[in-house]
């Protein structure tokens, strides 16, 4: 008999275009393809019902997310009271099967059930990462929201104890979870869209390339600060042609980068366009300040680009450091960028890739981790 499993997301997981819905959307592939009968509970917001996730699921329950004022005043962070439902509860109370949630932001089912089998998989260390967007953030208002909901996270993130496990996604975060009482945290790397890695060496059928790729979602405060630094400090001071690619790219934004010659802005690419521009890039260039959580746009550089050229917070607590070129400072990264410009890619590096990522990154073998915890619950 295949195992039940009833699976409450934040958000609705298709389509799989941003970091934490694409963990959901290919847990959910992955768990159906083992065998998992799944009742998917999600909440809606800023996007519709979709009738593609029955294809994994035997069963799809939408709710809705109680946004304004009055969630924004209680004492609860806002991501959890706005998707605190006495119908999803109700629902979920209707068999014994085991719960995951996905995030602290569905954890008020937490306070409601009883925590021996119900599991989080946590998607962020949020408090961190909330004090990190309210750095960069430049509205007053969004920014004094931002850090009241970082104090609010801080506090709340104990549930998490209650849970019966708690997957994370970089040994960083887990290290955090088991300080805060949560003994039983597992490493569970976020699931991603790539199965094998495609990745082209350089060579007489796949010339090497003459740009550098950035690439982001460039609406989100942190992001744009990156790609800033970048080409304020690197960009601006390399011959070699770059290309900065994502999407909502602001007019602020589009015309800094516009006013360095060596630039090329791709503003909205779709998926195919995205994924040419990965796998023909040299060199992908991707920093970050903030270390918890993995950066899925790294895996995906991985699994489908060439050189991917990093700082150490993009691979902190993860084993991906290993195949990445790291650069720290302005300097260090100016003169690996012009040195990985000229070097080959090559079989070597794409087998070493494969070992690594295949061995801990693959989605299969993150969703047998989760198995195996629904099996200790029956």
């Amino acid at each position: 008999m295949s195992p039940k499993l009833h699976i409450v997301s934040f958000n609705v997981p298709y389509p799989a275009d941003y970091g934490g819905v694409i963990d959901v959307y290919y847990r959910l592939q992955a768990l159906h393809k083992l065998g998992v009968d799944i009742h998917l509970h999600t909440f809606t917001y800023g996007r519709p019902v979709a009738p593609q996730l029955e294809l994994f699921c035997s069963q799809v329950t939408y709710y809705k997310r109680r946004t304004g004022p009055i969630s924004a005043l209680s004492m609860l962070p806002y991501i959890v009271k706005s998707r605190d439902s006495k119908r999803l509860v109700a629902n979920l109370q209707k068999d014994d099967a085991p719960i995951l949630l996905e995030g602290l932001h569905c954890c008020s089912v937490l306070e409601a059930i009883d925590g021996r089998r119900v599991m989080v998989r946590a998607h962020n260390v949020e408090h961190e990462y909330y004090k990190r967007l309210a750095d960069v953030e430049h509205n007053l208002f969004r920014r004094i929201y931002l850090r009241s909901d970082a104090r609010k996270l801080r506090r709340y993130e104990s549930v998490l104890s209650k849970a019966a496990a708690v997957f994370a996604v970089t040994e960083a975060d887990a290290n955090h979870f088991r300080l805060i009482g949560c003994k039983n945290t597992i490493l569970m790397p976020s699931s991603h869209a790539d199965d094998q890695v495609v990745s082209q060496p350089s060579g007489v059928l796949n010339p090497q390339s003459d740009y550098a790729l950035y690439h982001a979602d460039l609406s989100v405060p942190e992001n744009i600060e990156a790609v800033s630094y970048l080409a304020d400090k690197v960009f601006s001071k390399t011959h070699c042609r770059i290309v900065v690619a994502g999407r909502n790219p602001s007019k602020t934004l589009a015309d800094k980068l516009r006013q360095l010659n060596n630039i090329t802005l791709v503003a909205n690419p779709d998926d195919q366009t995205m994924r040419r521009l990965i796998a023909e890039a040299q060199v992908v260039v991707m920093v970050t300040k903030l270390s918890t959580g993995l950066k899925l746009k790294l895996l995906n550089s991985l699994y489908a680009g060439r050189h991917c050229l990093v700082n150490s917070a993009m691979v902190a607590g993860t084993e991906l450091g290993k195949v990445c070129t790291i650069a720290d400072t302005s300097t260090e990264q100016l003169e690996a960028l012009n040195r990985l410009m000229l070097t080959p890619f090559t079989n070597d590096d794409i087998e070493l890739r494969r070992l690594l990522l295949g061995s801990l990154y693959s989605n299969e073998a993150n969703a047998k981790i989760l198995i195996s915890q629904i099996a200790l619950l029956r």
